[in-house]
């Protein structure tokens, strides 16, 4: 619910900041004092249009902050959540209007557009009357009213996901019948391409294997000029390396009797002649096992050529020719069976269709018994405030199955004969304001307990009435405001000595500049305020106590 509001420099508001409280509050005063201006500043703070006209006299910007309690609005946190703007379960909603230059928003201190502003909005306000925010006039949020109202928004919910479920294998099975055309095509070049690859025969380690044995073919004068250069040095010149290590261990172990020390040296170079015999026995086995036929050179250098051809054609580097094969023949394959898979996917959606529309046929039934009720409600409520012979009702008009959708089977519409004998017409085409106000207020007391939308915002909702349907009226409203947070401008004493809380707008001129005031008004003042309604400007003792009566009774009533 709204917990708090800061208006600066709006329109006759040089500055203003008001606790709201929970139940419903009356804004009261006098005509032209500016009581519409707070509703004005809040639908600016949640995505109204605005402009530099709302800036005060001689000021370059106009600010409005509103905070909120979330704690029973789980829509607003999951959306705030979803657009990561979350903040523990608190809301701060703040709206600059600049004369220059654009204008800003943010929600919880991080920048917002104004479209985000308003799908908030959407879940935190429902301003009733000449003004935004009228949910009921929206079809998509008529019947979720109805669902909630009727008890099966689980049902609605369950109709919805069957349908997607629908939807889905709809749209799979469309794509796959539209490929149906090239599908022929494509499996020729497929065939054509399998073979191909599968006639290349390459396999991951044989590129490898062939780059190996092409670098040694294209070499062998080198290996075989250097390798025999080696080899003469190790074991056939004169003196061989290999004769001149053993002469040298020989040398030391003759002398190793004269000093140990020299034990470690000679054994290292007997090892090393070891060694160098080894080396030359490997060499020679080496070097008569090369191969100089230029025949296996070129019969190498053709299989790469033919590698790298077929990867330039089909436009792959050459280790990739494996994989391209696999891709190549999952695909045929997949397109073999597409017959079978589209046999498939037709039982599959066909099934899906059904059990929508036994998901949906249940919900008609329900919606069905809900809408009556719900325009027996509205119509008896309707009665009560002054509305004698208008009628409400809710409409359920069956969609052709190509129409059906996740809202179900049928279109809903809230009607309303607004003069007894006219046609019902759809609640969005009543003229007056007044009479829409006063229709939305009985569907919103018929559906308080379902309703979703925490604060809701009630604009001289009294326009035409007096008497005894005034006194309805803000019975109605605190009725309303048991369940809701409702904020209320009303002329009517009747209207006002029903709210839990008052607020009196004042305009006052200081230093040659009109101002508004909004104050809470005390028990006391509550009297005076409600005698000032009653009597205008002369008060009189018996004024007053007419005013503390209706109070007194309003309490007394137990209707909070």
């Amino acid at each position: 619910m709204l917990t708090h509001i800061l208006i600066q420099d709006v329109a006759i508001v040089s500055r203003l900041e008001l606790d709201c409280a929970a139940g419903l509050s009356a804004l009261t005063g006098e005509t032209g004092a500016g009581k519409s201006i707070l509703i004005d500043a809040l639908g600016i703070a949640l995505g109204d249009k605005a402009d530099a006209a709302v800036i005060r006299a001689g000021r370059a910007r106009a600010e409005v902050v509103a905070s909120f309690d979330l704690a029973n609005c789980p829509a607003a946190r999951a959306w705030l959540a979803e657009q990561a703007l979350d903040d523990d379960g608190d809301c701060i909603v703040r709206r600059l209007i600049a004369r220059e230059g654009r204008s800003r928003a943010f929600i919880n201190g991080r920048a917002a557009s104004t479209t985000q502003l308003r799908e908030l909005g959407d879940r935190l306000v429902d301003i009733h009357g000449q003004h935004a925010h009228q949910s009921l006039l929206r079809a998509n949020d008529q019947r979720t009213l109805l669902d909630a109202y009727g008890g099966h928004p689980d049902l609605a919910a369950a109709v919805a996901a069957a349908f997607r479920d629908y939807r889905t294998l709809d749209r799979r099975l469309t794509e796959l019948e539209g490929a149906a055309a090239e599908r022929a095509e494509r499996l020729d070049l497929l065939r054509f391409q399998v073979d191909e690859l599968d006639a290349l025969g390459l396999k991951a380690e044989e590129l490898v294997s062939l780059d190996q044995e092409q670098r040694r073919l294209s070499h062998l004068g080198r290996l075989q000029e250097v390798g025999a250069a080696v080899l003469q040095g190790l074991a056939e010149s004169e003196p061989a390396i290999e004769d001149q290590l053993r002469g040298a261990a020989a040398d030391l172990s003759e002398l190793e009797t004269i000093d140990p020390a020299l034990a470690e040296a000679r054994e290292l170079l007997e090892g090393a002649a070891i060694h160098a015999h080894e080396a030359a026995v490997s060499l020679r086995h080496y070097l008569d096992g090369l191969d100089l036929d230029p025949a296996t050179l070129a019969a190498v250098e053709a299989r790469l050529a033919q590698i790298h051809e077929f990867a330039r054609k089909y436009r792959v580097f050459a280790p990739q020719l494996p994989d391209l094969l696999a891709t190549r023949r999952a695909e045929l394959a997949t397109l073999q069976q597409a017959d079978q898979t589209l046999d498939i996917l037709r039982g599959e959606r066909d099934a899906a269709w059904t059990a929508f529309g036994a998901q949906a046929a249940r919900l008609s039934q329900a919606r069905a018994g809900a809408s009556a009720r719900l325009g027996d409600t509205v119509t008896q409520a309707m009665q009560q405030l002054g509305m004698t012979g208008r009628r409400f009702a809710v409409a359920l008009e069956p969609l052709p199955a190509e129409s059906a959708g996740a809202g179900g089977m049928e279109r809903i519409a809230f009607l309303v004969s607004a003069n007894p004998g006219q046609p019902m017409q759809p609640l969005a085409r009543v003229a007056s304001g007044g009479e829409l106000s006063r229709i939305s207020l009985a569907i919103q007391v018929a559906t308080a307990e379902c309703g979703s939308v925490p604060t809701l915002v009630f604009d001289e909702v009294d326009v035409g009435i007096g008497g005894g349907v005034a006194e309805i009226v803000g019975r109605l409203l605190r009725r309303l405001g048991a369940a809701r947070q409702v904020l209320c401008v009303t002329h009517l004493p009747q209207v006002a000595a029903q709210a839990h809380h008052q607020l009196r707008v004042s305009k006052e001129t200081l230093d040659g500049h009109t101002h508004t005031r909004i104050e809470p008004l005390d028990a006391a003042a509550r009297v005076e305020e409600i005698a000032r309604m009653l009597g205008g400007t002369e008060i009189t003792r018996r004024t007053r106590d007419h005013a503390r009566e209706m109070l007194d009774r309003a309490r007394g009533d137990g209707a909070s």
